[in-house]
């Protein structure tokens, strides 16, 4: 195998059936009243349902190949976490669906562009190397999300819960779809790279696609939408916004014999885990990670 330690793995372990009191009184903006910001998040969870079941799939794709009991232990707890994500963001969409938004919509043309283009024009080594890469992105998100600048501060505390659970999740399963690429598809560095990079062009442009999208729905017009997103990608792109921190997370990928658990820096993993062994609740996790993680 390819992990560097096995020490250094946190164990894969599925949260079913928790509670985020999504039904409650939260606001349509709910992240500090700001459109891009709500929209922006509101976009990835529109992403996470097809998202997950395409990585699930590619998985699935070499599944029969592997005959070691940890790797397949791994991909049945990477399956059901990734199901419990998509459970969790359906119904948070269907918020979304009450607002008049076009979710259905753009999840069939998200399906297509995965399942129809992606998966008729590219090889099941490529796809599952896409898969690796995007999981890249969400496992390092943590590092955007919550650290000491608390840039999530502002959200309202049960997506903001539903954010955090789900990143927790996505730092315990980062390594298993790569240890599948490279161990069983045999997926060589430059394919690898060029996956990556694929990634880092069509994950930003489908969150564009969508927020844009909802903006417009909303019924700014195309002036206010454009000072709304220039405003927004200041927050994103500035020296110390909210991509800051991820990027020397996510170059490391680019090294020859890089693995996902080479990344052992994880901010409020261990604080989230303390939060959610107290009372076994999300958002009491969240709200602890984040009261820790600011002292």
């Amino acid at each position: 195998m390819n992990t560097p330690n096995a020490n250094q793995q946190h164990p894969i372990i599925p949260r079913e059936r928790l509670d985020f009191g999504l039904d409650g009184d939260i606001p349509k903006y709910w992240f500090g009243g700001d459109p891009f910001k709500t929209r922006f998040f509101d976009a990835m969870s529109i992403i996470f349902p097809p998202g997950e079941r395409f990585f699930m799939t590619s998985v699935r794709d070499f599944r029969d190949r592997i005959r070691d009991p940890k790797l397949l232990a791994d991909i049945q707890g990477f399956n059901r976490q990734e199901a419990q994500h998509s459970i969790v963001h359906n119904q948070y969409n269907a918020r979304l669906r009450a607002q008049g938004v076009d979710v259905d919509g753009m999840t069939a043309w998200l399906e297509n562009l995965l399942f129809d283009k992606y998966r008729s024009r590219f090889s099941r080594e490529y796809t599952l190397a896409i898969t690796a890469g995007l999981e890249h992105f969400t496992a390092i998100s943590a590092h955007a999300m919550f650290d000491k600048r608390d840039i999530m501060g502002e959200a309202h505390p049960n997506v903001r819960a539903m954010y955090a659970w789900h990143a927790i999740e996505e730092v315990e399963h980062k390594g298993v779809a790569y240890d599948v690429m490279m161990d069983y598809a045999h997926v060589g560095y430059f394919k690898r790279v060029a996956a990556l990079l694929h990634c880092t062009y069509m994950f930003p442009a489908v969150v564009h696609r969508f927020v844009h999208q909802m903006l417009k729905h909303d019924g700014f017009s195309f002036t206010e939408r454009l000072k709304i997103s220039a405003k927004g990608f200041w927050w994103l792109l500035k020296p110390g916004g909210f991509i800051a921190p991820v990027i020397k997370h996510y170059l490391p990928y680019y090294k020859l014999n890089y693995h996902p658990w080479q990344e052992v820096e994880q901010p409020g993993y261990e604080e989230w885990l303390q939060g959610f062994a107290k009372a076994r609740n999300p958002v009491e996790a969240s709200e602890f990670m984040r009261t820790v993680m600011a002292r």
